[in-house]
């Protein structure tokens, strides 16, 4: 364990909500944790496929990241996504640790 230096090491009660929904085209199942941890952005799961991805209501509003983040191939599929998640995901203020 010498070659690694522990950047941290939390164990944290956390939220999870699991949530299956359709649209027109397509079904998802998602697992929503929300965590003091990342800057209060939710870890979002995609039961599916296993992609996750940090997220924030900032990011819902460029589609091009939802589509590679969850590996979606129509725009209006992902658009129809981040209109889910508007409601799904707290609005918080989110500030960068590095610059």
């Amino acid at each position: 364990m010498d070659l690694f230096e522990k950047l941290y090491d939390e164990h944290e009660k956390v939220s999870v909500r699991f949530v299956g929904f359709t649209t027109d085209e397509t079904r998802y199942d998602f697992g929503i944790v929300y965590t003091n941890m990342f800057f209060g952005k939710p870890l979002i799961v995609c039961m599916q496929t296993g992609r996750s991805a940090l997220l924030a209501s900032d990011d819902l509003n460029n589609i091009e990241y939802l589509q590679k983040a969850f590996s979606i191939k129509e725009t209006k599929q992902a658009a129809d996504l981040a209109e889910f998640f508007q409601e799904a995901l707290p609005t918080l203020p989110f500030e960068t640790q590095y610059e």
